[in-house]
């Protein structure tokens, strides 16, 4: 090893390869990220009248009315905010809820509020108290977990909303890829309920700690037809979690060993009763809103278990069918790790070099017929388990997110995806990164925690699928062309977040999804030559469908970059897909979290605004566009001194909000005791955890 360390010049030159070189004289005309983009803080507010700023001649709307609500992660309990002070990526941080409220009067109000379940309080008294130091949560890469209590549930990814057919108004989750969901209350913005007991979900990881981590989804569905809420709880098994193992020679030998070494290791440690070894398995969850969860088992046609290589970001329901994928965010031993030789950054660009891999550059997508989902296993009552066949069917481009269409005729599933090519939204800019660009000068510190750029321009597709035989039927992805002349080549630059009308007003059914859906708003983050690193190069230099090709990509980003947009998709039938409008953010500004919001009795998918996040400079502002007419610009902007968000995330709208009603609880002590008092934990260790939890947890939720 010190031979490895000290041949630092050639550990260089297996890092970097050469793909673009500016001429001399070029002048860099490109932005730099805002650096309001790259902060934020944790304070929590409350009904604060924001600034509205008049564009045009049109005054603000009496009927843009309602809730919208927006996420985003803000940091830990330690770091007070956005940068973490270790570089660590800004996915991992405790979510925030920003909630803007449109008054009758014209007012806009905002509240803000971290999420807390008991793990966050668990956090807090371990971070902030001796007593418990011991015992203290630590980020590591994009997870924050401590060695005895186990995994920070950070609920910062998205929201559900839900109204089933006793509840007198919608509710909300809260949700995030490793953890339960949450249900909050939508006047005060705290938590009341988890969804599901511990006991009723699976842990992924080996000890059933108090805070075990649960793998699934961070977008559940609501069936507003039949009142049914589906989700997801799965594992992956060692090999899946050490996926970085077939990048290395002898990759096969390599994982024969691990098997053998599993095998010693699981016969050996019987002696732990609670022990659980990493195991490939997915559960499809069913709840009714008011009794136990029910979960069926996934398996293929031959029996064997449905095995995810990346994770379950997002599912979605038609009429007759559940879809869900393995999206294209990885999480790997190398996403646990942020910095480990902070002496010798060479060495750690090493490493992530051979033990790193890319994302797969296709989607495995399982469907399962609702007529399937007869009895299943109900964890708290029985532990016999209920399988269910899944079909599986690959899409040729990778995905984060997709919509499906309520109704499938003759057995017909339409698939609406972005298709982020060549894009790894699990890799963050780390201290040790450097830049694409000759002399490969490190990247600043003020980005570090950032995503990393695209290697690629994004794609969306319409794909229409056999939900019994899973073979597509109909599919169309644009852009077609990329031609640096187009108008196409500008806005699919790191496209990823959506909204569309989720629900029609109705006088009889206020929660009714469409039966189609015709058009969907996209926003994307633009090509930032700031974010461009020569890892992600190198980790992209083969990706079998690109585009554009890397010297054509780092020429852009150095010569201009490519602009944030929001833009409207036509999505009615495949001859129509196209861009049908498009706002392009002005330089150096970038927009995120888009949210239509129907205007006022409108049930069309243009009748109303669309809301996003903008950041530029060291400002914060949220935008409205009329959703009719996006080319024509923001007509309202919203700001304040106190408004502050970090990397936004999704948002939803809710026509009104309230107090819980549902009858629906899991009490908080009753759901950690046993989990505690069962732990093989030495009687000294197990005192101070139970005290921890008298003290500094329980009385929040009693």
């Amino acid at each position: 090893m010190n031979n490895l360390v000290g041949s630092s010049n050639s550990l260089q030159n297996t890092i970097h390869t050469e793909f673009y070189t500016p001429p001399a004289e070029l002048e860099q005309t490109c932005p730099s990220v805002p650096q309001s983009f790259l902060q934020a803080n944790r304070n929590e507010l409350t009904n604060i009248a924001l600034n509205i700023t008049q564009v045009g001649k049109k005054e603000f709307p009496k009927d843009l009315k309602g809730h919208v609500f927006i996420i985003a992660p803000v940091g830990t309990v330690t770091s007070g905010g956005l940068p973490l002070q270790d570089g660590g990526s800004f996915l991992n941080g405790d979510g925030m809820v920003y909630r803007l409220d449109f008054k009758k009067n014209g007012q806009v109000l905002l509240t803000t509020r971290i999420i807390k379940p008991p793990d966050y309080y668990a956090d807090r008294a371990t971070s902030h108290s001796q007593q418990y130091a011991k015992y203290q949560f630590r980020s590591h890469g994009i997870i924050r977990f401590s060695p005895f209590l186990g995994s920070r549930n950070d609920l910062s990814i998205g929201f559900l909303p839900f109204k089933f057919a006793e509840d007198l108004q919608e509710r909300l989750l809260v949700t995030y890829d490793a953890g339960r969901h949450y249900e909050i209350n939508t006047e005060t913005l705290e938590v009341v309920t988890p969804i599901g007991k511990n006991k009723e979900w699976r842990g992924a990881t080996k000890l059933n700690f108090p805070f075990q981590p649960v793998l699934t989804t961070a977008h559940p569905v609501f069936d507003s037809c039949s009142h049914e809420m589906f989700t997801v709880n799965y594992g992956r098994s060692l090999h899946g979690f050490f996926g970085f193992l077939s990048n290395l020679p002898f990759a096969k030998s390599i994982r024969k060993f691990l098997k053998q070494l599993k095998t010693f290791f699981s016969t050996f440690l019987k002696i732990f009763k609670n022990l659980h070894l990493l195991e490939d398995f997915v559960y499809l969850i069913r709840w009714n809103g008011r009794d136990d969860l029910e979960r069926w088992r996934l398996v293929l046609d031959d029996g064997s278990s449905v095995k995810i290589k990346q994770c379950i970001h997002q599912i979605g329901v038609s009429q007759d069918y559940i879809i869900l994928m393995d999206t294209s965010f990885k999480f790997e031993l190398w996403q646990a790790i942020n910095n480990p030789f902070s002496d010798n950054k060479t060495l750690a660009r090493f490493l992530r070099k051979m033990l790193d891999r890319p994302m797969q550059p296709r989607t495995t997508i399982y469907i399962v017929p609702r007529d399937r989902l007869q009895t299943g296993e109900r964890p708290l009552r029985d532990r016999q388990e209920v399988k269910v066949v899944a079909t599986k069917v690959e899409l040729p481009l990778e995905s984060t997110h997709f919509l499906v269409d309520r109704e499938n005729p003759q057995n017909q599933i339409t698939l609406h995806a972005v298709h982020t090519c060549a894009w790894d939204v699990g890799e963050w800019i780390r201290k040790y990164d450097v830049s694409a660009y000759p002399p490969h000068n490190p990247v600043p510190e003020r980005l570090c925690g950032m995503e990393q750029s695209e290697m690629d321009i994004s794609r969306l597709g319409r794909y229409v699928i056999d939900g019994e035989t899973g073979k597509l039927v109909e599919q169309k992805v644009i852009p077609e062309v990329c031609d640096r002349k187009s108008e196409d080549f500008t806005y699919a630059w790191g496209v990823a977040l959506y909204t569309h009308l989720a629900r029609l007003p109705s006088l009889f059914f206020p929660s009714k999804s469409p039966e189609k859906i015709d058009n969907i708003y996209w926003v994307s983050l633009g090509l930032w030559k700031d974010l461009v690193t020569q890892f992600m190069c190198d980790l992209y230099r083969d990706y079998k469908n690109r585009k554009i090709a890397i010297q054509d990509l780092l020429k852009i980003a150095e010569e201009e970059g490519r602009p944030s947009c929001l833009f409207r998709v036509d999505t009615s039938s495949t001859e129509s897909m196209k861009v049908a409008d498009c706002y392009k953010f002005p330089s150096g500004h970038i927009g995120l979290s888009p949210q239509f919001v129907p205007r006022g009795n409108g049930n069309t998918s243009t009748d109303g605004y669309v809301t996003c996040t903008v950041w530029f400079e060291n400002n914060y502002e949220i935008w409205i566009f009329e959703a009719e007419d996006l080319s024509q610009g923001p007509l309202w902007k919203l700001s304040h001194p106190s408004l502050n968000f970090g990397l936004t995330l999704h948002a939803i709208w809710l026509p009104t909000i309230g107090k819980n009603q549902a009858n629906y609880n899991i009490p908080v002590r009753q759901d950690y005791q046993d989990v505690i008092e069962n732990f093989p934990y030495p009687p000294t260790m197990k005192k101070e955890i139970r005290r921890l939890f008298e003290e500094e947890i329980y009385p929040h939720f009693e």
